[in-house]
């Protein structure tokens, strides 16, 4: 029975181990198929100290399968040394394996030493990283024996730049002039005279001596037309004594112009013989019958008519008393007035044509661009200026940010407590702008003494606290990661709070910006603020956000 057990525990203990090696072998086999399909990456570089300026080549290998997706570090990876090339080597093949190669020629221009990270490769996805080197950049031996050397030039103020505001003066200008153009040359230019204008403008007696002459060049009486013959040779004459005797002519009947003829002569005003009235009067009853009755007189008597009312107007122009200086005087003003009235209206065309040209085009520019963006145009806004102002680009403290702004950052003074500044070794703030404009931005770059990771929480804490002393209040915060053009990360911190301005008593909404990074014993911070719906500043900060870039390198 003893021999039995046994035997079947052996039996057993051998099922059980060939059970473990199978269970082994099936773990083990997935691996061993994946080790020989495995990709491999590696990385290496040519050389580890350069000068300033030269090329480092930096290359990267990676055998796969012929199938599998490979994507390389693209853009300033690299940093704080910066890309200037990336070159593609030749694909190698063997069998279904193959072998690529890429190149990336690295340079620093500041002197130091710099560790190269490590770079992701992604293969199907799955992330592969190389390894990181450090490089030493070291600086142009200059030989000072030959070379002079010359102090560092102090900041010079530089004034600021009015290209485009010249611009839009001279545009101005433009349409100011050809708007002035055709108001002159269709209003106030003195236009040559027509020969009716230049008639109207004759005294009564010269014009109608010349309208007599006229009529007597006529067809009317060829084309047996006596009703406007008559017609036009009464109008004529009843003109004539309307402006130069000054009776109502026109609207008086044949007997009413006779009698008011007979009382001036009566009254001495017209010294005119009888005669000529009664053969004035006649005329106008020869013209009564052909107007009215279809009389039809002779030729000749019409042309002798006619003849007669010439004699009549000399004589009348004749029988007429000098003026005096008085009504000169008068008639002279009269004229002075007159011009005057005309060019008063030719004024208050050009000018009511202006508004209009101008109305019509605010009305025009109103429905294209909006009344907000032309209100803010033609009356200016801060944040609107800034926008459209020269920017400036540059790197502020240590270690750098670099920034794109509308204006620069001055640098200012910190003054903190001895218990801070003990742990710090350097702090470097610049800044424009405050809380009580429309915009303000600043950069700080803060060094301690500790080389320890930096203490964000803390940072945006004293970030805050600072809000609340100037007079923020009801701050809303929220937090997310950010990277830069280069691809740092960092952390915002944004939110909104309202602000009651100590000198206007003014309550505005404020939103603001915190961008937090650091490493090593560094922190920089970047915060900006501005009013809440502020188009133009949203823009400022998108366009100040996209540019944003720092060294993480101390």
């Amino acid at each position: 029975m003893e021999k039995v057990g046994r035997k079947k525990l052996e039996v057993r203990n051998s099922k059980e181990k060939h059970l473990f090696a199978c269970t082994v072998l099936l773990l083990i086999l997935p691996f061993v198929s994946f080790s020989q399909n495995e990709a491999k990456v590696s990385s290496k570089i040519d050389t580890t100290s350069i000068k300033i300026g030269e090329q480092i080549q930096y290359t990267i290998t990676v055998e796969a399968d012929s199938l599998d997706i490979v994507h390389f570090p693209e853009g300033q990876t690299f940093s704080p040394l910066e890309t200037v090339e990336a070159i593609m080597q030749d694909t190698v093949k063997n069998k279904n394996r193959v072998i690529l190669q890429k190149v990336y020629a690295l340079t620093q221009f500041d002197s130091g030493t710099y560790t190269i990270p490590s770079q992701r490769i992604a293969i199907n996805e799955q992330p592969f990283f190389t390894d990181s080197f450090q490089v030493k950049v070291a600086d142009v031996v200059v030989d000072t024996t030959k070379q002079k050397m010359f102090d560092i030039k102090p900041l010079i103020q530089v004034e600021k730049s009015y290209a485009k505001i010249w611009k839009w003066i001279l545009i101005i200008l433009i349409v100011l002039s050809i708007i002035g153009g055709l108001v002159y040359w269709f209003f106030l230019r003195k236009k040559p005279l027509t020969e009716e204008e230049k008639e109207a403008l004759l005294p009564p007696y010269d014009r109608a001596l010349l309208e007599l002459k006229k009529l007597e060049n006529s067809r009317y009486l060829i084309q047996d037309e006596y009703k406007k013959y008559y017609s036009e040779l009464t109008d004529i004459v009843r003109s004539y004594l309307e402006e130069d005797v000054h009776v109502s002519a026109l609207e008086s009947t044949t007997g009413q112009l006779i009698a008011k003829l007979e009382m001036l002569k009566d009254a001495g005003e017209l010294n005119l013989q009888e005669e000529t009235i009664t053969q004035f009067q006649k005329i106008l009853e020869t013209a009564d019958l052909v107007k009215f009755a279809k009389s039809k007189p002779l030729s000749s008597t019409a042309e002798q008519d006619r003849k007669m009312v010439e004699q009549i107007v000399v004589k009348t122009h004749d029988a007429l008393p000098e003026p005096t200086e008085e009504e000169l005087l008068l008639t002279e003003e009269y004229l002075e007035e007159l011009a005057k009235k005309k060019q008063r209206k030719k004024i208050y065309w050009a000018v009511g044509l202006f508004i209009g040209f101008i109305f019509g085009l605010g009305a025009f520019s109103v429905a294209y661009y909006g009344f907000k963006e032309v209100k803010d145009t033609v009356f200016g806004h801060p944040t609107k200026e800034l926008l459209e102002g020269e920017w400036v680009t540059s790197s502020y403290g240590f270690p750098p940010v670099d920034l794109e702004t509308p204006d620069v950052l001055l640098r200012q003074e910190t003054n903190l407590p001895q218990q801070i500044l003990d742990s710090i070794q350097d702090i470097q703030t610049f800044a424009y702008g405050s809380y009580i404009q429309h915009f303000s931005i600043s950069s700080t770059s803060v060094t301690f003494k500790n080389p320890g990771d930096p203490d964000f929480e803390g940072t945006v804490g004293a970030a805050l606290g600072i809000f609340e002393q100037v007079g923020i209040r009801n701050i809303i915060t929220k937090q997310e990661e950010f990277n830069t053009k280069s691809g740092v990360a960092g952390l915002k911190i944004y939110g909104s709070g309202n602000f009651k301005s100590p000198i206007s008593d003014e309550s505005k909404r404020l939103k603001y910006n915190i961008l937090l990074f650091g490493g090593k014993g560094f922190v920089q911070q970047v915060v900006m603020t501005w009013e809440d719906g502020d188009e133009y500043a949203e823009e400022i900060v998108a366009k100040i956000l996209s540019t944003l870039d720092v060294k993480t390198q101390v």
